[in-house]
């Protein structure tokens, strides 16, 4: 079990890529701080899935866009589980507009979820690493769109390019601490984020038109390489990103 007894929060993770997430590695022996904005439900329903996979963890609320609850969201997963090894910075929206009918209001919320969220979340549990004096990783799940242009969703995509850079600075930064960090890029994954296109079968197709592999990702694909990025095999790998796209970057063309 290459994750055994390590402690892992992973944000947003009452459904998605995120539930996924939380669950691989679970069977693979973490302890897993199942982080969503209320506790709910669906927060519960991943932590029975994770006790169900043979480990443990808890919940613990907070808005990942509000700097004060991202400390608060470390402090508490610290109390109630004893340390943190892990952070999975998971937790993303997404807002489609044409660029001129964008509304700050939509334009905050992406940009405080997506990049501010992590970028604090980060700070506090590097601060924990630091006082416990313990090395450590960092794993984003950005984007394609990191890379990728994405016309109607231009917050989104300057959120993740910024987790791109954010995560490259990072990485040289904290390396003398021993904490690794590397970003895990899905392209179309079949998760409620992408209802509309799932249930729209023209822009289904010709999406799957521009995938190589022929399909879209199944959530627990990403979660495999975040497992791998998590866990000692990946040692001597950080500033990276691992895109988990089905070849979609080789040749894509918005419709």
């Amino acid at each position: 079990m290459r994750m055994k007894d390590t402690v892992v929060l992973v944000t947003g993770s009452a459904q998605g890529i995120g539930r996924a997430i939380a669950i691989r590695l679970a069977q693979e022996g973490a302890r897993i701080v199942v982080e969503d904005r209320q506790h709910n439900a669906m927060a519960g329903q991943t932590l029975d899935a994770v006790r169900a996979a043979g480990s443990d963890g808890c919940v613990v609320a907070g808005d990942v866009g509000v700097a004060a609850d991202d400390r608060a969201v470390i402090a508490h997963a610290v109390e109630a589980m004893g340390r943190l090894d892990v952070l999975v910075n998971n937790a993303g929206v997404e807002r489609r507009a044409s660029f001129l009918d964008v509304t700050e209001a939509d334009y905050d919320l992406v940009m405080k979820v997506n990049l501010k969220g992590a970028f604090f979340l980060t700070q506090a549990f590097v601060q924990h690493l630091r006082d416990t004096k313990r090395g450590g990783r960092i794993v984003n799940v950005s984007s394609v769109h990191e890379e990728l242009p994405f016309p109607h969703f231009t917050s989104y995509c300057a959120s993740k390019g910024g987790l791109k850079m954010m995560m490259r600075n990072l990485a040289i930064e904290l390396a003398p601490l021993g904490i690794a960090v590397n970003n895990v890029a899905p392209g179309a994954v079949g998760t409620a984020i992408n209802h509309e296109l799932l249930t729209n079968k023209a822009e289904r197709d010709a999406l799957i038109a521009n995938i190589p592999l022929g399909r879209l990702a199944d959530p627990v694909e990403v979660a495999n390489a975040v497992l791998f990025l998590a866990s000692p095999d990946a040692s001597y790998v950080t500033g990276t990103t691992l895109f988990v796209d089905g070849g979609l970057l080789w040749h894509y063309a918005e419709q």
